[in-house]
């Protein structure tokens, strides 16, 4: 049952390991793929790793969004829909960070 509360962690790291694999970055892909994995160890410190891997990958989808809705922009293209389409991954990576309030998961990670 716990996989099922993890769930929306993993989806959030393959798509922040995508946007890295497409811009090159294959470091970070690497590390996207391979932080999920961390939760196999039932610590404390271990879910509060992920949570802030999380946020930090939040933060890359809005620097991206402010990124490219700025250069669409200067060229005179349509930012808004591109926008909300990343806000949305922006704000559901932050929320997967959440997950670790469930009471399962509280008490795998002792939280």
């Amino acid at each position: 049952m716990n996989f099922l509360r993890v769930l929306p962690v993993l989806l959030s790291a393959v798509v922040l390991a995508a946007h890295f694999l497409r811009s090159g970055r294959f470091g970070l892909t690497t590390v996207c793929l391979v932080f999920p994995a961390i939760l196999l160890i039932p610590h404390r410190w271990s879910a509060r790793l992920v949570q802030i891997a999380l946020v930090l990958g939040s933060l890359e989808w809005v620097r991206t969004l402010v990124v490219l809705a700025s250069h669409r922009n200067a060229m005179g293209d349509s930012w808004t829909r591109m926008a909300l389409i990343l806000g949305v991954v922006a704000g559901l990576t932050a929320a997967s960070a959440l997950v670790f309030r469930m009471k399962g998961l509280r008490e795998r990670y002792e939280l």
